[in-house]
């Protein structure tokens, strides 16, 4: 699997984070949140650095492996880009454009 940038696994990580066993969420949270290394996360969870290597790449897959069945992430990204152009919308004085996007993104969560 291709590497996965920052903003998206701290994403992912707050989206579907709790799903995680405990300890691959810890691992994870200190990799990805807190930006410690995997020395640095190993030395403090008493564990080698490769347990450390291969905890932090399951839990990145098992993430990914929930966005690609439920999309929540993409959808929350979607959803905030809509209210964002409306918002633009708003600032340029288009209070219909806004309005409209706004009535198409509520159709679209409401079913």
């Amino acid at each position: 699997m291709k590497p996965m940038d920052h903003s998206t696994a701290c994403l992912l990580l707050d989206f579907y984070g709790h799903l995680l066993p405990a300890r691959a969420r810890e691992m994870l949270d200190l990799h990805v949140q807190e930006d410690l290394s995997l020395g640095e996360i190993a030395d403090h969870l008493g564990v080698t650095r490769q347990a450390v290597h291969d905890g932090v790449r399951r839990a990145m897959d098992h993430l990914r492996r929930l966005e690609d069945e439920l999309g929540l992430a993409a959808r929350f990204l979607e959803q905030r880009s809509e209210i964002a152009a409306a918002i633009d919308a708003l600032d340029r004085g288009q209070a219909d454009e806004a309005a409209g996007r706004l009535k198409a993104l509520l159709a679209r969560i409401s079913g």
